[in-house]
Order: C-alpha cells, then sequence, then structure tokens
C-alpha cells in the first residue's frame, strides 16, 4: 500500500511534532483537533518553529514553504475521511483513544491503516474496538518527533505483515530508525525509561541528593545527554504519571509512582509545558 495522505489526530506537543516530521518528508498532513481553534494553534507552533530554522540559517524559506503548502489542520474528525493513514496522539488516556477510533472506524475507508502514538496502552486493547485490527498498529515516536530517530513499530495481536511493511516504509521515508517490538506495558523504551526516571524522583524524595546532582550523576556518569530529572520536565510529569500508572497496573508494585510525582502533578508542576518542574523556566 502507497501512503500519501496522513492524518495526525491531536495536536499537542507530540502530534505537531509528527505532522512537522511527516511533512517534511513530503507526505500530505492534516493535522486535527477537537476544535479548529486547537488545530489551528498546533499548526501556528510548527509554522514558529520552521520560521527559527529559517532565522537561524538551517533552513531555505523555500524548503519551509514547501512544508507548509502541504499542511493543513482541522476541528473535524471527518477529514480523516482521504487519508491512508491516521496518527493518533490525543491524550495518553484509553477511554479517550477508544473513543476516538470507534469514531474514525465509522468515517475511513476500510483501507486506510489506523496507528497510535501511545507510549504505553496495548495496541491489541484499541484495536478491539476496531472493525480493522489487521490494520491496527503502534508508532510510538519520540519527542521531539521531528529530531528524534527511534520509532517504535507496535505490533498487536492481528496486525498484519502488510501493515507492518507499510509503517516501516512510512518511518524510513521520515528518516527514522524503526524498531519493530511486541504489544506489552511501556513496550521497551518506556518499560526502560519511566522507571528510572521514577528512581530518580524517589532519590530526590528521599533526600538522597539534590537534582542538580542526580541528574549530573546522570550526564556524567552514564553518558546521558540529559539528567532524568530534566527529561522529566521536558516529556511533561503528568505524561511520566499516566504511563507510570499503566506500567503499575499492569506489571505490579515494582512501578508504582513516586509519591512526590503525584503530588507535583496535582500541584499543576507539569515541567516546562507549564513553566514548573524539578527546574523553573520562564
Amino acid at each position: 500500500m502507497t501512503i500519501r495522505k496522513i492524518a495526525v489526530v491531536g495536536a499537542g506537543t507530540m502530534g505537531s511534532g509528527i505532522a512537522r516530521a511527516a511533512a517534511g518528508s513530503g507526505f500530505e498532513v492534516t493535522l486535527l483537533d477537537r476544535d479548529d481553534a486547537l488545530a489551528a494553534c498546533g499548526l501556528s507552533k510548527i509554522r514558529e518553529g520552521l520560521d527559527r530554522k529559517v532565522r537561524s540559517g538551517e533552513f531555505d524559506g523555500r524548503v519551509r514553504d514547501d512544508m507548509l503548502s502541504i499542511l493543513k489542520s482541522s476541528g473535524k474528525l471527518g477529514d480523516c475521511a482521504d487519508a491512508d493513514l491516521v496518527i493518533e496522539a490525543a491524550a495518553e488516556q484509553e477511554p479517550i483513544k477508544r473513543e476516538i477510533f470507534k469514531t474514525l472506524d465509522q468515517i475511513c475507508p476500510t483501507g486506510t491503516i489506523f496507528s497510535t502514538n501511545t507510549s504505553s496502552i496495548s495496541i491489541t486493547r484499541l484495536a478491539s474496538v476496531t472493525n480493522r485490527p489487521d490494520r491496527f498498529i503502534g508508532m510510538h515516536f519520540m519527542n521531539p518527533a521531528y529530531v528524534m530517530k527511534l520509532v517504535e513499530i507496535v505490533t498487536g495481536l492481528r496486525t498484519s505483515s502488510e501493515t507492518v511493511a507499510a509503517i516501516k516504509a512510512v518511518a524510513g521515508k521520515m528518516g527514522k530508525t524503526a524498531i519493530v517490538v511486541g504489544d506489552s506495558p511501556g513496550f521497551v523504551a518506556n518499560r526502560i525509561l519511566m522507571p528510572m526516571i521514577n528512581d530518580a524522583i524517589c532519590c530526590l524524595h528521599e533526600g538522597i541528593a539534590s537534582r542538580e546532582s542526580i541528574d549530573e550523576i546522570a550526564r556524567s556518569g552514564a553518558n546521558h545527554p540529559m539528567g532524568p530529572l530534566e527529561l522529566a520536565d521536558f516529556i511533561g510529569l503528568d505524561i511520566c504519571l499516566e504511563i507510570m500508572d499503566v506500567l503499575h497496573s499492569e506489571l505490579g508494585e515494582k512501578y508504582r509512582p513516586c509519591p512526590l510525582l503525584r503530588k507535583m502533578v496535582a500541584a499543576g508542576k507539569l515541567g516546562k509545558k507549564s513553566g514548573e518542574g524539578f527546574y523553573e523556566y520562564r
């Protein structure tokens, strides 16, 4: 199957990043959210990011214009009807995702492939609400999606080999390293990453070391480009908590979220996007 048109549902940080990566690779892209204003806001963020690249000399203005010419926004799920591939990037909450896919299944032609950017939720469960589990797959992009090379290709129990091949081709065209993994809570990336972040938060919570020391130990001792607390702020502490809650419910006590993580989310300290997390941001 040749994929030319991609619809990205969810115009937040991940969705707009995925849309930018897709348009930069020549796909026609529609970026959608629950209303026109939110979708337009996502498109505006992409435009601002491209403008910065042009001003810094990293991008030619014509490259930016070509990308923007094949990008549009919409607040109506019905505008997914002509997409060859739909990538869902909504909130990391299973009921929300299930409802989106139920609606999409009625809107889109039977040949349209459905994909989800979920960080931790079962692909097989999400596919079960549609009539196309063979054309349902996970595409777990890393943040920021237009920079990071890895895409975890997550297969559900009934995902077909043809769907896997088609999605690997899409990821390849985007310049990504596509690695196929099985349908397990957190897949591989977050199964490794989130417990590390959670343990770093526990070290801070227990007073073992300061935030700066914990992050510097990871950078200098493990050669990580970012410390775990800084990375948590970048991801969003609410997202980290949602993923840890899934891991905890599916895999047991080993993955119980740190109480400090829960307190910070409850206080609205979500990291970089809210202006304050483990660090402060202007």
